[in-house]
């Protein structure tokens, strides 16, 4: 494990895998660089992959108080570390990050965004995506983790037996521990600025190419959003893996990757 230090003096965890072209990978809400080390591992077989804790999560820092931009300079600090430029993967709410961190000129060659969760542009769905910031604050600002957690999951389609069974195991405190960076997330997807709907000011800013990813057994609706997404991005690719949900095989996900960062065809 190796630790750069962030604008804000955040120092931010990661692993240097492989050799080759750099990219980062970047994880969603409720995971860390552990969560990520399978995919890191395969992609490390064609990259140099810097697989890192986002701040908040695992060995790396926090400060007070959370912002977007810290997280962008997050990401700027591993750029710097991997070299001039790289390419960057994203999944889930970690592909909205990788989108905001491109619309602001970090030195990205590439990025490739997996099933980033916006809702459609419609009144329930914004609704929804409000209330659930909304509540979320509210939890966390009692210190309430483990419901925060629970309104995380069940909000994402988890089953509330399920819940309440995840509820008793041992390994639920390391969860819990996450907890507050549910809310950063939250200010990631602007569930509350914009219903978490797709952020057409900052789609436009994108420069480099962006191939947007779904799953094909995944909702129709995820697939529209990041059909849309993609068609918004001034070089904007979208593509799905036919069978697949929010989480893939490393050995699906990895050729397409590979593909498309290496200027090779794409599966």
């Amino acid at each position: 494990m190796d630790k750069v230090t962030s604008r804000d003096g955040t120092p931010i965890a990661f692993d240097r895998l492989g050799e080759g072209p750099p990219v980062i990978v970047v994880c969603g809400a409720m995971c860390d660089r552990a969560l990520m080390r399978l995919t890191a591992e395969e992609l490390a077989k064609h990259f140099t992959v810097i697989n890192y804790d986002r701040r908040g999560r695992g060995d790396s820092g926090d400060t007070t108080p959370y912002a977007v931009e810290r997280e962008i300079e997050d990401l700027g600090a591993l750029v710097a570390e991997a070299g001039e430029t790289a390419s960057v993967y994203g999944h889930s709410s970690g592909a909205v990050l990788a989108l905001h961190a491109a619309a602001a000129g970090l030195p990205i060659a590439k990025v490739v965004l997996y099933e980033p969760p916006f809702s459609p542009d419609e009144e329930e769905w914004r609704r929804l995506s409000c209330e659930y910031s909304e509540n979320l604050r509210t939890i966390l600002a009692e210190d309430r983790r483990g419901d925060a957690v629970e309104l995380f999951m069940t909000m994402v389609g988890t089953p509330q037996e399920m819940v309440d069974q995840m509820r008793e195991e041992s390994w639920w405190a390391g969860i819990e521990a996450l907890a507050p960076t549910l809310a950063y997330d939250s200010e990631i997807m602007g569930d509350i600025a914009r219903g978490g709907t797709i952020p057409t000011d900052v789609v436009g800013d994108v420069s480099v190419p962006a191939l947007v990813l779904c799953g094909g057994a995944s909702p129709k609706w995820m697939i529209e959003v990041g059909r849309q997404l993609a068609g918004a991005l001034p070089e904007g690719r979208h593509g799905v893996l036919a069978g697949q949900e929010h989480a893939v095989p490393p050995e699906v996900l990895v050729p397409v990757l590979k593909g498309f960062f290496s200027d090779s065809p794409v599966p």
